[in-house]
């Protein structure tokens, strides 16, 4: 089995022609060269002139993909009073308070793709950072994770909220959708991502500031796109 993936990964990738590609031509070619049955995610990576282990020069945001992921993500709240039904209206999955905190921390439960916490938990919800920190779960307030509103970032995060950061090695990997998708919506996406990862620019960031992009799917190859979708997305 692992040998006929490799071998059908091998014939997606030689596909790829060494050539950048404009970002609809990047989605059809890796929509022709799907070989797996399950509906991959389709993935934008971009490499970045930064430097992260400047604070300064760090590139973090959140953006709302016009269609959305393909799939529901699943969003807990910790909050208190009128807040916990407030939460439950807007379609959280699970809903609470210290109870919440506790079973994250003895657990190491995880069971959630978002986690969305009212200011007056943050002294609680800080004990979670070893459990929450890798996971990347940890409510933030620049994310808008971290708010007296929870109904609105429920439903901001149920509608196909998505964050951005640069890594260690400046790169910024973000979901666009399925490959199921039309290509229109994948590219709708793509570019809502580009322009927000462009409006995020640091003051700091010195020269070229968008190195590279590439559109990948889960078990398919990388393809590199055209500096003329991140020009156009700086000019936008």
């Amino acid at each position: 089995m692992a040998r006929k993936l490799s071998k059908n990964v091998a014939k997606a990738r030689a596909q790829v022609e060494n050539r950048p590609y404009a970002l609809h031509d990047a989605v059809t070619l890796l929509q022709k060269v799907k070989f797996v049955k399950f509906d991959e995610t389709v993935d934008l990576t971009l490499r970045l002139g930064v430097d992260p282990k400047h604070a300064d020069q760090m590139v973090r945001g959140t953006v709302v993909l016009p269609h959305g992921l393909g799939k529901s993500k699943r969003v807990a709240v910790i909050t208190s009073g009128d807040r916990l039904k407030e939460a439950q209206a807007a379609g959280a999955e699970f809903v609470g308070g210290d109870d919440l905190v506790e079973k994250i921390q003895k657990e190491s439960w995880t069971d959630f793709d978002a986690l969305i916490a009212t200011p007056d938990m943050m002294k609680s919800v800080g004990r979670l950072g070893k459990v929450l920190g890798p996971r990347g779960l940890m409510p933030n307030p620049k994310t808008g994770t971290v708010t007296n509103d929870v109904a609105a970032a429920v439903k901001e995060i149920k509608a196909g909220k998505v964050e951005f950061r640069t890594d260690k090695t400046a790169l910024v990997h973000v979901p666009v959708g399925k490959l199921s998708f039309t290509p229109d919506k994948l590219v709708d996406n793509a570019t809502t991502v580009i322009n927000s990862v462009v409006r995020a620019k640091p003051s700091a960031a010195k020269g070229k500031y968008i190195r590279g992009i590439t559109l990948s799917s889960t078990m398919g190859p990388g393809v590199p796109l055209d500096n003329a979708v991140a020009d156009l997305a700086a000019k936008g």
